[in-house]
């Protein structure tokens, strides 16, 4: 962990991701806007790939949450993971919550979504799991009054450590700005196998922490098998929540760090790479 820390030290805070691509063919497109053909769909109480309500789906190009054929959403959260695990990364997201949230979903779900990072395999989840073990990068619009960051972490079933403590509590809010209504905004999580995790929302560094491992709770109807506290998450699976609030995402993209994790040269000549690419605002997006 010491030379990555190292590497990121090197060129400084790395506060401007890409939005374009750094060299042809590295930016893996996880959606393809025209269907989920590589997503595995989990929904509690319901086997893997049965999506209740055809809650993930495409509309007009874009991955789309919704609860439309819903009466009431009756704890249904729900995850759909991409097909393959990763361990270090440039994950990129472009989201915008839309309509109403459904009958039923809880307060807090108001105008929240997530993407779950080094998650466990959705093979492996219950029946009536909840959430699984991950990190979960959190996703939150503003209610158009109050402040309301976005792209915070929260821990089901996982710690991480911070400022070289260890971290327990559930969730804790990054120092992002406040982001009203349905415009688009684009997160991006820098994941360097168990050493360092970033999250950068349209191009700023707002939270950033190491050691995401095993512990904790926040996570119900598990299999104890899976759940080994102590145990530092070096990869896993993508994920993107349903919590009861419809979104949709028009871009998931990344771009795979793992073939330059023992080259700590060239890993921070990709890096600065990215960086120069220089992340502009997304087009529409106002603050508060």
């Amino acid at each position: 962990m010491k030379h990555l820390l190292f590497v990121l030290m090197l060129f400084g805070t790395f506060e401007c991701m890409a939005q374009k691509n750094v060299a042809a063919g590295k930016w893996v497109q996880l959606f393809n806007g025209k269907d989920l053909k590589d997503w595995r769909v989990k929904i509690t109480g319901y086997p893997l790939n049965e999506n209740y309500g055809n809650t993930f789906r495409v509309k007009d190009g874009k991955m789309q949450v919704n609860y439309d054929q819903y009466t009431s959403f009756d704890e249904r959260y729900g995850h759909i993971f991409y097909k393959q695990k990763y361990s270090a990364y440039l994950l990129a997201m472009e989201y915008r919550f839309i309509v109403d949230q459904v009958k039923g979903g809880p307060g807090w779900a108001l105008r929240n979504s997530g993407a779950m990072i080094h998650g466990q395999d959705p093979t492996t989840m219950g029946l009536k799991q909840d959430f699984p073990i991950s990190i979960e990068v959190q996703l939150l619009g503003g209610n158009g009054k109050d402040e309301r960051h976005t792209a915070n972490l929260c821990t089901p079933g996982t710690n991480v450590v911070m400022d070289g403590k260890l971290f327990t509590a559930h969730c804790i809010d990054s120092r992002s700005k406040t982001y009203h209504g349905d415009q688009w905004v684009r997160v991006e999580v820098l994941v360097l196998g168990d050493s360092l995790v970033r999250h950068m929302v349209n191009g700023e560094t707002v939270l950033e922490y190491q050691k995401p491992q095993i512990g904790g709770g926040n996570v119900i109807n598990y299999d104890p098998a899976v759940k080994k506290d102590g145990q530092l998450l070096k990869e896993g699976y993508i994920s993107l929540q349903s919590e009861s609030h419809p979104v949709e995402f028009r871009k998931v993209e990344l771009f795979n760090l793992q073939p330059y994790m023992n080259n700590p040269k060239k890993l921070k000549e990709v890096l600065q790479g990215l960086a120069a690419a220089k992340t502009k605002p997304v087009k529409g997006a106002t603050t508060k």
